[in-house]
């Protein structure tokens, strides 16, 4: 339905802004890319982690291991809007400024690049980048689709700018074809309710300066509690988990029962399908395919040696015993955390 007509404020000019002052502005509001840690659909971020980024507690940093990527996709940034240009003749252009929702003042904006369409309407354009085996997520069920958190963000800056089209271009190749157009058209609904949680998490997480739980994916969590909290303590005292907690740790042991079981199963299926691959490798020798037709269905097997640089364990002992400089250089030691369940016996203290 429409709605009433408005601007977006001018929060900050960003053209000649320094990157670590841009950041202290965009902890000033929730911005496109934080939709997502809100919504519970990020895949990078808990909204605890933003929770402890917006008030300085800890600055969130993604995975070290992603750091190419993200330097690759903000390298790329103009290129894939040239692409975008030049695969729909639509004119772009850049307005270097955070833009504030003029009535919910906590909504930021700082959008990659704007649209000028044929019929004089504005849309948004934004840029992303991937490898090829990942633009599968742009489909679902061999129907196109946007990635949920990239929607979140996009019908995000759609409310801070009351612009009513966004579009997406994703490059996932090294050439003009291997490009991913998509776009979406405004949603009032989603808008609303998108609203609704941004409020409620600027006013009672971050100004009220509490927490929001934990409900996100398992490996998330970890993650973010293990940058929050640091190295283990071993002289910390004991803590004593009381209701809700005590539940998680009763249905945790269910849960490991259960898996005791299907980890059971797994191997029975596991030594089966070993023994038939034994049988087929046997017929095959030093065969490294095979061809098979049973009814209308054709098989091909392929069974082809690969290789990987290493180094075993007795390697590695002499190694540090007879090139103490060199393993000191070049061997890191990792440091992880067991979580282990265990009941009490009947009886003890």
């Amino acid at each position: 339905m429409p709605r009433e007509d408005y601007s977006p404020c001018v929060l900050v000019d960003t053209a000649d802004l320094p990157e670590d002052e841009w950041l202290e502005w965009r902890k000033k509001g929730i911005g496109g890319s934080d939709a997502a840690a809100i919504l519970g659909i990020s895949p990078f971020a808990t909204a605890r982690d933003l929770y402890y980024d917006k008030l300085n507690i800890l600055p969130f940093e993604e995975n070290d291991d992603n750091w190419v990527q993200k330097q690759i996709g903000h390298l790329l940034e103009d290129l894939v809007a040239q692409i975008f240009h030049k695969k729909t003749g639509y004119k772009i252009y850049q307005v270097k400024k955070m833009f504030q929702h003029p009535v919910h003042t906590f909504m930021l904006a700082d959008v990659d690049y704007f649209v000028e369409l044929p019929d004089g309407a504005t849309a948004i354009l934004e840029i992303k980048t991937t490898n090829y085996n990942a633009k599968d997520h742009w489909w679902q069920d061999g129907e196109k689709t946007i990635p949920i958190n990239y929607e979140a963000q996009g019908r995000h800056y759609m409310c801070v700018m009351n612009i009513d089209r966004v579009f997406y271009c994703c490059l996932y190749g090294n050439n003009f074809d291997e490009v991913i157009i998509r776009d979406i058209q405004r949603d009032y609904d989603y808008e609303d309710e998108l609203i609704a949680l941004e409020k409620d998490f600027w006013i009672n997480n971050i100004q009220a300066k509490k927490e929001p739980p934990y409900v996100e994916d398992g490996e998330l969590i970890l993650t973010s509690v293990k940058n929050h909290i640091g190295s283990a303590d071993l002289n910390a005292a004991e803590v004593v988990l009381t209701f809700p907690l005590a539940n998680c740790v009763l249905r945790f042991t269910e849960l490991q029962a259960q898996k005791k079981l299907a980890d059971a199963q797994s191997k029975q299926l596991e030594s089966e399908m070993k023994r038939l691959q034994g049988k087929i490798v046997a017929k095959m020798g030093k065969s490294c395919t095979a061809q098979c037709s049973i009814g209308s269905d054709n098989f091909t097997v392929t069974y082809k040696p690969s290789s990987k640089p290493g180094i075993n364990k007795d390697n590695l002992i002499r190694l540090q015993a007879q090139h103490p400089d060199i393993y000191n250089e070049y061997v890191s030691e990792t440091v992880t955390r067991r979580f282990y369940v265990k009941k009490s016996l009947e009886g003890a203290a």
